[in-house]
Parts: structure tokens; sequence; C-alpha cells
């Protein structure tokens, strides 16, 4: 037998999500979100094109020795990884400075109306 208390979901009506949607609060999270992803993703692929291109028709300049074997594909190839653990990491500072906190007060906004509802009715 389980005693873990359960939630009566039966007497209260789910959020209106489209009305959340259509806030300026969600806008100002959608817009943070957006300047800071698309941009850096825009970015990365283009980097990330560049490394193909130089890989294709750069023979001579990837294959120039920068240290011992290491040539200029190689390290460029490292940076590619390090390239997307960097942005990885920025976009979670990212996260949790801007889009979290908003995140957090459109969910309590939208959990503290659920609430009210049940208590009011």
């Amino acid at each position: 037998m389980s005693s873990a208390p359960t939630r009566d979901t039966g007497t209260q009506e789910p959020p209106d999500y489209r009305q959340v949607q259509s806030s300026a609060e969600f806008a100002r999270l959608r817009r943070s979100h957006r300047s800071f992803a698309f941009p850096l993703t825009l970015a990365f692929i283009l980097w990330y094109l560049v490394y193909v291109l130089l890989s294709s028709y750069a023979g001579g300049f990837m294959g120039t020795r920068v240290l011992g074997h290491l040539n200029v594909a190689f390290v460029l190839g490292i940076a590619q990884f390090a390239t997307t653990f960097l942005i990885a990491w920025w976009y979670s500072r990212h996260a949790a400075a801007r889009l979290d906190p908003k995140a957090e007060a459109i969910r309590a906004r939208l959990e503290g109306a659920v609430t009210l509802e049940k208590d009011g009715a």
C-alpha cells in the first residue's frame, strides 16, 4: 500500500496556455531565448561549413603542419569539439541567468492561478 498523497485533478481547470503564449511576459522569454540561440546557432553552422569547405577545397592549407605531426585540419577539428562544449556551457549559463527566472515566474503565476481557482471553487 502506498501512503503517498494524491492530487485531486478532477475539479480544477487546466491553465489557458494560449493566453500565456500570447502574453507579453512569454514574448519576452521567447525573445530572450531566440536572441541568444539563433545567432549562436547560425555562427556555429557557418564555422562548421567553413571547416568542411576548407577540408574539401583547401587540402594544402589543411595539411600544413602546425606542431610535429599535428596539422591545421586536426587543430580545427579539435576546435569544433571545443566550440561545441563552449556553446553548451555558455547557453547553460545564459538559461540559468536569463531564461529560467522568467520561465519560473510564468510557471508560478500559472500554478497560482490554478490554486486560486481550486480554492475559490
